[in-house]
């Protein structure tokens, strides 16, 4: 153990913390900031956000009084506990020094030292809202080079607005739009070009929406990664891609003036209430919902049979959309949770969902069979899972079709070939339909009720939005009328034994 100080601690946050620690101890402090009873409930949901650090080695950034120090160093076979507060890290010290295997370091992060590659997982706790954006950008490129490849990187910030004691006077924090980090961490690459972080997932700590009624603390699990190849030109990452594209704001708003409130995928509430109901749902059970978009099968399932969904989407967009959607429909985070992720490579622990549920998603993953894998593994024995997906015909496309799938980034299978993964992937009892007679009738009934309610789009929309929204839709008949683009069904079950 040791205890390293310097003086590049930054003079406005000291100033900050000197002032009011007049009004009682450290501890009193930071119980005032973030009530006890708060913290007994947010502490487990945060530790259960991290990957698996046994035995790895461990930067702690913003360590503060150690609320987080402990938990760590008990799986960790080292923790270097950083923060750039001298009274904090002595209280930590105090309170922790007896565990073996801590470094207790006051330094001013953005001036810290590390060798390269020697770091398995960072944890940062409320410490980038209290730097500026060049610090952040800086500080993300530093951590990179810390991590190992293929180490992970937590963060958690408050973003937005202040969350906590508004009453304390000047508060040197930078409250930023999620938007903002992700852009950060997006922009990066190594030195050499090599590296880079992916998302893993991020969502809204859960805590703070059940007791405050917050969406403004935000936490993400990125990993150290090869840079591949951009996905297109000017963005930098696939969901910069779906963000920057097909899913930004207006488009999500779009097809949501389309499909119905708080939906985003074929049929809106009509298909949901049919695909729905071949699940039979059981009050208490937990549900993945892949690709969930604004929420809309998520808070009809939660609503209406009383199961827990979780959602993972990878497009901010629509995240930030579903979580303003929940509030509108009174559904709270006991019945639906929201995350920005990546289904290939998010992990739940094993057996974690009685159903797994997505609607016209997995059309953006090319390796279908890997997820199909992946998703088995997270169902309970006897676990049900329900897909309805973009499809294509069998054989040669035409070049148009051919463009229309590459400017997607679409992945099609034939309705046959789709369901013989499910099978591979080893569910049983798998029912492989072509909807594409219903699809075609959706569409149909779409397009009539927009021409109908033309003069209701134009309330929310322009003219040049309704001809763009009306074009795509017949687009999109005609190529089902063609045969080319297909839809698909697919229900399939995990074995009980």
């Amino acid at each position: 153990m040791s205890l390293y100080l310097t003086t590049d601690t930054r003079q406005a946050m000291l100033d900050y913390w000197k002032e009011h620690s007049k009004e009682g101890s450290v501890q009193e402090m930071m119980l005032d900031t973030c009530a006890e009873e708060l913290t007994k409930e947010e502490l487990p949901e945060i530790l259960s956000y991290l990957p698996d650090f046994r035995g790895k080695t461990v930067v702690e950034l913003g360590a503060g009084i150690g609320r987080f120090t402990a938990e760590l160093a008990r799986k960790a076979k080292k923790v270097i506990a950083v923060d750039f507060i001298e009274d904090f890290i002595r209280q930590n010290m105090k309170s922790n020094q007896q565990m073996g295997n801590i470094d207790f370091v006051v330094a001013d992060v953005t001036r810290m030292n590390i060798p390269s590659e020697r770091v398995d997982f960072i944890f940062s706790n409320w410490l980038l809202m209290y730097l500026e954006d060049k610090e952040v950008l800086a500080l993300f490129g530093t951590l990179l080079s810390w991590l190992k490849p293929r180490g992970q990187l937590f963060i958690r910030e408050s973003c937005r607005c202040q969350s906590g004691n508004k009453t304390r006077g000047a508060n040197p924090t930078f409250y930023r739009e999620p938007e903002q980090y992700e852009a950060f961490y997006e922009s990066l690459t190594s030195p050499c070009g090599l590296y880079g972080f992916n998302l893993l997932f991020s969502k809204v700590v859960q805590t703070y929406i059940k007791r405050k009624n917050n969406n403004n603390q935000v936490v993400w699990l990125l990993q150290k990664v090869k840079k591949i190849d951009s996905p297109a030109p000017g963005v930098q990452s696939w969901p910069d891609f779906l963000d920057k594209q097909q899913y930004s704001t207006r488009s999500i708003l779009q097809y949501e003036k389309i499909f119905g409130r708080t939906f985003v995928s074929t049929g809106g509430l009509e298909t949901t209430e049919e695909f729905v109901d071949m699940l039979n749902l059981c009050p208490g059970q937990s549900v993945l919902d892949v690709g969930g978009g604004i929420g809309g099968s998520a808070f009809y399932m939660a609503k209406n049979f009383g199961v827990k969904v979780t959602v993972i989407d990878l497009s901010s967009n629509m995240i930030k959309m579903a979580l303003d959607r929940a509030q509108e429909v009174g559904c709270g985070p006991d019945e639906v949770v929201f995350e920005v992720g990546d289904a290939t490579k998010r992990e739940y622990p094993a057996e974690s969902f009685d159903v797994i549920y997505s609607r016209d998603v997995i059309l953006h993953i090319a390796d279908k069979l890997s997820l199909f894998k992946k998703l088995y593994k997270f169902l309970k024995p006897g676990g049900k899972i329900l897909i309805s997906d973009y499809c294509c015909c069998p054989g040669i496309h035409s070049e148009e079709f051919k463009a229309y799938v590459k400017q997607r980034g679409y992945y099609l299978l034939p309705p046959l070939t789709y369901g013989k993964l499910l099978d591979k992937a080893g569910f049983v009892n798998v029912v492989s339909e072509d909807r594409t007679e219903q699809f075609e009738d959706i569409l149909r009934k779409e397009i009539k009720r927009t021409e109908k309610n033309k003069e209701e789009y134009f309330k929310d929309f322009d003219e040049d939005c309704y001809k763009d929204s009306l074009d795509g839709w017949k687009d999109k008949q005609s190529r089902v009328q063609r045969g080319e683009q297909r839809w698909g069904l697919f229900y399939a079950e995990k074995p009980t034994a």
